[in-house]
């Protein structure tokens, strides 16, 4: 593991492994993790009064979007709820939140030089868009940006809601739900509410709000 350099804008500690032998996104699942691609992860204390901590997702979402979009500026890069990032309908990162009484820990992996072929969806990476950072150095410029979105969030959730629809699918994207129950929820993405949760509008007129589960586009 190697620490990051520590920079006046960037808050806390922020590890960076060159790869993973273990590497897992959500719900224990395997995240291929060779040499090239990133693998990092910071600590957030949330502190009280400041908006609830699963809204820390947003946070990460609009920060790892603000940098990818500084290395690939052919754009084609959006949001996915509830903080995948995907160029061009392929998945490109996945982030990861883990909570411990108030201690948030919060990884990041991205696809910049290889992207895994066996998934059930589509997936990329940056340099086949012909983009190819540094993983230390797009780590760098990460801990920036996020520094900066994490402080307007402590202050309030509306900014960082605001840059994540501007940076997501259109509204009434066909989306589909898979919740933890195994049950599947499809309807039109709707938003968000005023806590980040997903809004679906189903077909009959009514509307879901999502705040657990896998999303797909459809």
């Amino acid at each position: 593991m190697l620490e990051l350099a520590r920079s006046g804008a960037a808050e806390g500690l922020w590890l960076r492994a060159e790869r993973q032998t273990g590497g897992r996104g959500r719900q224990g699942r395997a995240w291929a993790s060779p040499e090239g691609n990133l693998f990092v992860s910071t600590v957030v204390r949330v502190r009280p009064g400041e908006p609830p901590a699963a809204t820390l997702a947003l946070v990460a979402a609009v920060a790892l979007e603000e940098t990818v979009s500084t290395f690939l500026r052919l754009g084609g890069v959006v949001i996915k709820w509830p903080n995948d990032l995907l160029l061009d309908g392929a998945k490109l990162s996945g982030i990861l939140l883990e909570r411990a009484d108030d201690a948030v820990v919060i990884g990041f992996g991205v696809n910049l030089a290889h992207y895994p072929t066996d998934l059930d969806r589509p997936a990329t990476s940056l340099a086949a868009h012909g983009a190819a950072p540094d993983p230390g150095i797009f780590a760098e410029t990460l801990a920036e940006s996020f520094a900066r979105w994490l402080s307007r969030w402590r202050d309030g959730i509306a900014p960082v809601r605001d840059r994540w629809l501007a940076r997501a699918h259109p509204i009434d994207t066909a989306l589909t739900a898979r919740l933890a129950d195994g049950s599947a929820v499809d309807g039109l993405f709707g938003g968000l509410d005023a806590q980040g949760a997903l809004i679906l509008r189903l077909a009959d007129g009514t509307t879901r709000v999502i705040h657990a589960g896998d999303v797909f586009l459809l």
